[in-house]
């Protein structure tokens, strides 16, 4: 029988869309997934236009689209997504869930173990984000 893939740690955080940063009201729309021990920095994100309208009903989805388009660009290291794109996986995560005030909010980072992370990425996503 062959052997399991090693466990190693990762990181997410799960990015959050608070259309009205002041009455604070928010609905999650991605997640950010670093491991460091295999190289890998990756988000997926989707955009739930429904809940989009029920909290912010003159806020349009494409307002919102190309900034979580941009996450993911940035995490996968795209040479258009701007310079911070050009940092290590590591740098580029810290940028990823750095607290801000903003319409995209990323939540405390997390952490785990997992033997996949692409894998793992797509179950939180999955649970998380639906």
């Amino acid at each position: 029988m062959p052997a399991e893939p090693e466990r190693v740690a990762f990181s997410y955080a799960i990015v959050r869309v608070v259309p009205r940063v002041e009455r604070g009201e928010r609905f999650n729309a991605g997640v950010v997934l670093h491991c460091r021990q295999r190289d890998f920095l990756a988000a997926r994100t989707r955009l739930d236009e429904r809940r989009l309208a029920a909290l912010a009903p003159d806020v349009p989805p494409e307002a919102v689209r190309p900034h979580l388009e941009l996450l993911e660009r940035v995490a996968a290291g795209d040479p258009d997504a701007g310079p911070i794109a050009a940092l290590e996986p590591s740098d580029r995560f810290g940028w990823l869930v750095a607290p801000s005030s903003t319409m995209l909010q990323p939540s405390p980072v997390h952490t785990g173990l997992t033997a996949d992370p692409q894998a793992t990425l797509d179950g939180l996503f999955s649970r998380l984000v639906g």
